[in-house]
């Protein structure tokens, strides 16, 4: 039976940061609700309140709900009106395809001074003779009955064969409550022979019908699955023909009954699943002599590097990148390294031994991958002297190359075979004769040099700093 928890008002309540106390509106339809309880205490506040298409079979503990002003509670097993003359303020009642056949219980209404609007439709009482007659004369504060508006002369009328309808009305609440106690019994009695036939199911299922059952079970165990279930399932598809093509009228009754057969067909299937699940055999890590396995349940690419100048194995494992840390469990051995990524194995044998108590494990911030370094037990140092010789040619080739750089190559051309004239011939040389500027008499230049290296020699022989000074200074003046 569901009933009203107040974890189930809370989560309800989302709109009111999840406030149970302070709350005025309230939607628990479709809950599957059987008992109507607690909101009385938990919920003083509420004005307005959805408790459709659900299995509530009385209107209970909702007295106390001084403001509640709109209560929704079609689509139940509501059967008469009663406990509503607390709601002071109730200005709307909806009670649309309930199983109300005791139309005299609206009078209880009547206390309900500000009732405004009431839905009865779908219900038996609505096919009584005399209904809208008899619920208008009753109670007088209604303006809107099943979404109709009361008329003025509707209500004078009403009232006027108010005797003679109501006499009618307990007429056929008399008849109609007959006929109800005979439905209860049919169901009692369909209840009965549904719960016989389960029995006799369980027992052949259990095997108690034979004992040599258990034996053949065990003998051939594939075999006798096999049929079972297919034995099952023929059955539960005869019960399931059987269930719904049988006639049945209308009732609080078969409504529980259709739901409580759902629900256990619903159970069911998730037992089967359960079971199914359970029943998927674990993936071997080891085999019987001792090998370990590869094993890549979580479907995760990965990359493992031989690092050689750090002597050490890298294994990348492409994790997902949202994944939290928390869900990852790495286990390195000497031989193999195991990773459980939500519960599912990660395995890889190592092609040399590793030092578990060495090794490290990191996360990507970027990518989320997992990297584990797990150094080698055996250190190898020919790595450096690989290197130091395999400087050596490398040396040599970069002299070769060096030496070649250095030497100019220049291409051979055959002037015969191009025609181009030679753009440097165009205007002749003249001989510049005369003075001019020292940079276009290269002859004087050389001359003057030869003057000044006699003078500085001529100078090395003399001592003193102003005899020095007296020989350079027309040496500068011939520069000049």
């Amino acid at each position: 039976m569901v009933r009203i928890t107040e974890d189930l008002v809370r989560r309800r309540a989302e709109h009111n940061n999840c406030e149970i106390f302070s709350l005025e509106e309230i939607s628990l339809h479709q809950q599957e609700i059987e008992k109507l309880e607690y909101l009385d205490k938990w919920c003083r506040d509420l004005k307005i309140l959805y408790l459709q298409n659900n299995l509530i079979p009385k209107i209970e503990n909702v007295g106390k709900l001084k403001k509640l002003e709109y209560l929704n509670v079609a689509l139940n097993n509501i059967e008469r009106i009663e406990n509503l003359e607390g709601c002071e303020e109730l200005r709307k009642l909806d009670l649309t395809a309930n199983f109300i056949g005791e139309l005299s219980s609206v009078e209880t209404l009547k206390y309900n001074i500000h009732l405004k609007e009431l839905f009865l439709v779908g219900n038996p009482c609505t096919d009584f003779e005399g209904y809208r007659q008899f619920v208008v004369a009753t109670l007088h504060q209604l303006k809107y009955l099943d979404s109709k508006e009361i008329e003025r002369s509707e209500r004078i009328q009403a009232l006027q064969s108010y005797p003679e309808v109501k006499q009618k009305i307990r007429e056929q609440e008399q008849a109609y409550l007959l006929k109800r106690a005979k439905e209860k019994e049919e169901a009692q009695r369909r209840m009965r022979e549904r719960k016989d036939r389960k029995e006799k199911q369980m027992e052949a299922e259990l095997g108690l019908d034979s004992p040599d059952s258990l034996q053949y079970k065990e003998n051939h165990q594939t075999e006798g699955e096999r049929e079972q279930q297919m034995w099952r399932t023929a059955e539960d598809d005869e019960e399931d023909r059987r269930f719904w093509e049988e006639p049945t009228p209308y009732t609080p009754e078969s409504r529980l009954e259709t739901h409580r057969y759902i629900e256990e067909k619903r159970k069911a299937k998730d037992n089967i699943r359960g079971s199914k699940k359970r029943e998927k055999p674990l993936p071997k890590l080891v085999t019987a002599e001792g090998k370990v396995l590869n094993i890549n349940m979580p479907k995760l690419h990965f990359s493992l590097k031989d690092d050689e100048e750090n002597n050490q194995f890298i294994l990348d494992l492409a994790v997902y990148r949202h994944l939290d840390t928390s869900l990852l469990d790495i286990d390195v051995q000497p031989t193999y390294i195991r990773v459980l990524v939500k519960g599912k194995t990660f395995q890889l044998v190592l092609p040399e031994e590793v030092k578990p108590d060495s090794s490290s494990a990191k996360r990507s911030q970027t990518t989320g991958h997992l990297v584990v370094s797990m150094p080698k037990v055996k250190e190898i140092i020919l790595a450096k002297q690989k290197l130091s010789t395999s400087v050596k040619p490398s040396n040599s080739n970069t002299t070769q190359k060096s030496t070649r750089s250095k030497q100019v190559e220049k291409l051979e051309v055959d002037p015969s075979k191009y025609s181009f004239p030679d753009v440097t011939k165009i205007i002749p040389e003249k001989e510049q004769i005369g003075q001019g500027p020292i940079k276009l008499q290269p002859e004087k230049i050389k001359e003057t040099m030869k003057n000044l290296n006699e003078s500085a020699s001529a100078v090395q022989k003399i001592q003193g700093e102003n005899i020095r000074r007296d020989i350079f200074v027309p040496c500068e003046a011939l520069l000049k």
